[in-house]
């Protein structure tokens, strides 16, 4: 993810460029959720909303031709989606007293706090939309949300239904044959007591390189531990949370933005850059903004969440 700063002459170049490698380095400490998706880029000017078009499966021509004569041909469905972009951003205030002349420790506090913020927020944003998805395996003795116990764990054999499922729905691996999973570290810590599960750094070298945050494999579905994973808190059985662990192929989903404007973009507004609103140049700015952008579920066979309780 590129990052672009917007800023006036008041700032050496060379401290700009400090802390715009520090927003980068704390934005993607969170970035996991989001690296599995399309990205689609939009032209500008052509509005706010983008569509997709998803063709359906033709059924097996088993039917042998005739000899001279033209078959009626076939159609395939269509089915449209369509995702519109939004704007999203923070920043912080401090004073005067924050000198601009040197590479002060306190802007590059904030703008590594406001790179945690931001990575987070794109994750979140993407995490919410995968756990939106339509296709549920509650684990345990569990038949809906609010009947899952802590004791209804993530094991193997969740792990498996939601396989079965991918592959009955011909759904493609992501990578090397495997699908992947997003899961809270509370979960890992139950698949990890399955004696088949395998530890990333055992297997990492011959599967032609790691996941960001892959932690291991099961059933042929590669494991990214995050806490951003999905909780539903308080939503089980007597006030249990349900933990969501999302299981997906390939291009379930995708992300959109207008001409690189989903990009992070780190803002600057150095004393004396308000106007008549700051008089005395008592108050500066640093913040971060992404422009247009958006994220949509594109393959709902391609995602299936199982929903679980964990060990306390």
């Amino acid at each position: 993810m590129a990052i672009h700063t917007t800023t006036t002459p008041s700032i050496a170049p060379e401290f700009q460029t400090f802390y715009n490698r520090t927003l980068l380095k704390r934005l993607r400490q969170n970035y996991v959720h989001r690296q599995f998706s399309q990205k689609k880029p939009m032209p500008k000017n052509n509005g706010k909303t983008v569509q997709f078009r998803r063709f359906g499966d033709l059924a097996p021509a088993t039917t042998p031709l005739t000899e001279g004569v033209t078959p009626a041909g076939n159609s395939a469905a269509v089915t449209e989606i369509f995702a519109t972009v939004a704007q999203y951003g923070d920043y912080l205030e401090f004073s005067d007293m924050v000198s601009l002349t040197a590479l002060d420790p306190e802007l590059v506090s904030y703008a590594e706090v406001l790179g945690d913020q931001a990575g987070e927020t794109l994750d979140i944003l993407t995490r919410d939309e995968l756990a939106s998805g339509t296709n549920v395996i509650y684990a345990g003795t569990a038949t809906s949300r609010d009947t899952v116990k802590v004791d209804d764990k993530l094991t193997s054999l969740e792990i498996r239904k939601a396989r079965r499922f991918l592959k009955k729905h011909k759904v493609k691996p992501v990578s090397g044959g495997f699908y992947v999973a997003f899961v809270h570290p509370d979960a890992v810590f139950d698949l990890q007591a399955d004696p088949l599960w395998q530890e990333a750094e055992k297997y990492g070298n011959n599967a032609g390189g790691l996941f960001d945050g892959e932690i291991g494999r099961l059933f042929g579905v590669r494991f990214i531990e995050t806490p951003n994973a999905k909780i539903f808190e308080g939503a089980g059985a007597n006030g249990a949370d349900v933990y969501a662990t999302i299981v997906l192929g390939a291009d379930a989903y995708g992300e959109v933005d207008i001409e690189g404007s989903g990009n992070v973009k780190n803002i600057i507004k150095p004393l004396g850059s308000s106007g008549t609103n700051d008089p005395l140049d008592q108050r500066q700015t640093t913040g971060w903004k992404v422009q247009a952008w958006t994220v949509k579920r594109l393959q709902e066979l391609a995602i299936v969440r199982i929903e679980h309780g964990a060990s306390l």
